[in-house]
């Protein structure tokens, strides 16, 4: 076959001549699952006639594991899954694996399917998933199932073996923490949820339907702290806001952030509590209340859970609930409204 470019073939060339998926190619390349003798022939027949040469194919046979894992997320540069992805590469570098990281765009199929096919271009023994988002918990969907994978999120949602920072109890708590201090309600300030049942919302709205509390209405700032900025402006000019719990640290600083600008006070008039323990929080002002996760950990929970799997061992997961840590953010309801 002419080739009409000088760009080196990938394993997608391979997959689109032969008429198979990307990852019956890997499975060929690596023969870690039985493929039929007619496909296999197909592949060998697309991989000579393009020339293409799969990275680590040789170590493979080797050894009989791939030296690589492929990483899904949604995003690299957020606190928590920064974080969780250094964790994930030190184990993993200390095991002997190289980490590749693929960015999915969104949850749409097409993003979807770039991103799966892009993860699985190279030889890897497995993979592991930021499921943060409706675009990691899709990504997990559209992975092959005999394919070793671990999910990294607040809970746990399938039968695949789940690394968990239990966010849904975290959250609860520190709702009950703003009831306990006599708030009537709690506000939250969202960011974005990887399913309906899960996450912060959820335990934000467990803690205020068992006091009897009707749940006010969610405000979805997404990850984007202006959002949550503007919300905060809002708020300023009610009097029935007294306690708000914000989904991350980012958008508890600029909700604050909002508030001091229009004059109300933090927490004597109005309570924030964050989440993550982002490295600046301590050093906000106030000094944030918020919900310390460790991320790192969990990134080394994720690749030993992998481990665990690419050994044979039967599905697990590791569940941590992070704790509430007190600052200076939220106190008592005020004795009266200021406004």
């Amino acid at each position: 076959m002419a080739r009409s470019s000088t760009r080196a073939p990938a394993i997608t060339d391979v997959a689109r001549l032969a008429g198979v998926s990307v990852p019956t190619v890997s499975r060929v390349i690596t023969g870690s699952v039985p493929v039929s003798a007619e496909r296999k022939e197909r592949v060998h027949s697309a991989i000579r006639e393009l020339g293409y040469r799969p990275n680590g194919a040789a170590r493979a046979l080797v050894t009989g594991r791939q030296s690589a894992i492929a990483v899904i997320a949604s995003n690299t540069t957020r606190y928590g899954y920064a974080t969780t992805l250094q964790g994930i590469e030190e184990s993993a570098r200390a095991a002997g694996f190289i980490v590749m990281i693929t960015v999915i765009e969104s949850d749409e199929p097409e993003a979807v399917s770039a991103a799966v096919d892009l993860a699985l271009s190279h030889p890897v023994s497995g993979a592991v998933v930021l499921k943060f988002d409706p675009a990691g918990a899709a990504a997990l969907r559209a992975l092959p199932t005999d394919l070793p994978v671990v999910a990294v999120a607040g809970g746990k949602s399938d039968a695949r073996p789940h690394a968990v920072l239990d966010d849904t109890a975290a959250a609860k708590h520190a709702t009950e923490y703003l009831l306990g201090l006599g708030h009537s309600t709690v506000h939250y300030v969202a960011v974005p949820t990887s399913g309906r049942r899960a996450g912060r919302a959820a335990g934000w709205r467990k803690a205020l339907e068992h006091a009897g509390v009707e749940p006010p209405p969610i405000y979805d700032a997404g990850w984007d702290p202006q959002r949550a900025y503007e919300f905060g402006r809002g708020v300023a000019e009610r009097s029935d806001v007294t306690a708000a719990l914000c989904g991350n640290d980012e958008l508890a600083m600029a909700f604050i952030r909002a508030l001091q600008e229009c004059g109300r006070r933090v927490p004597d008039e109005i309570s924030v509590v964050g989440f993550d323990d982002h490295p600046l929080s301590r050093y906000w002002t106030p000094p944030l209340t918020t919900v310390r996760q460790d991320f790192a950990d969990l990134g080394r929970r994720s690749f030993e859970l992998l481990g665990g799997a690419l050994d044979g061992d039967g599905v697990r997961s590791s569940s941590v609930t992070p704790r509430l840590v007190l600052r200076e953010s939220a106190g008592p309801v005020p004795s009266s409204p200021s406004r």
